[in-house]
């Protein structure tokens, strides 16, 4: 095979076939591949203070974000599997990862686990945000499919916020 029709085949278009308009398409597929950056980002996050927790509560915080962690890696390929589906295309590096994500790193040498929790609390009540927002977009273009996933996130996404919240919060003085 010669380079030429290497090079075609690169920038042949994918061609993916739907009943959805070329317009839902590109907005679907790119608020979808936002989002997948998004919860690309969560899941390094949650990894990366799952590694790096200490203290007294180590091991229950510990458990509780490697739980964390799969169930948010566990989205990441239904999310691009639909959007393939749908006709478009979706995250090709870390780079285009790093380009899109709304969710901020975190890479400091030392992270009290309170701030970890409170940090992971934060960034997914975020992502609730870009779910709902996405789920609009799904909704104003009769993508039914696309919706129903993102609902069961939500709530996924809600459960994780309110466990980071309750296991967060410091003893109160019962009185």
């Amino acid at each position: 095979m010669d380079i030429e029709a290497t090079k075609k085949r690169r920038l042949a278009p994918l061609a993916t076939p739907t009943s959805l308009p070329s317009n839902a398409v590109a907005d679907l597929a790119a608020a979808m591949t936002t989002l997948l950056a998004d919860v690309f980002t969560l899941y390094i996050k949650t990894k990366n203070f799952h590694w790096h927790l200490s203290g007294p509560h180590f091991r229950d915080y510990h458990l509780m974000l490697d739980e964390q962690g799969d169930q948010i890696f566990a989205m990441t390929d239904a999310l691009a599997e639909r959007v393939r589906k749908l006709g478009g295309t979706t995250l090709r590096s870390v780079g285009h990862i790093a380009r899109l994500s709304r969710i901020e790193d975190n890479d400091a040498d030392f992270v009290t686990a309170q701030d970890m929790l409170a940090e992971l609390r934060s960034d997914n009540v975020a992502l609730t945000g870009f779910l709902r927002a996405t789920h609009a977009l799904c909704d104003e273009h009769g993508d039914v499919a696309s919706a129903s996933l993102i609902e069961n996130w939500i709530d996924e996404t809600e459960r994780r916020t309110w466990f980071l919240f309750e296991s967060g919060r410091k003893d109160e003085a019962r009185g």
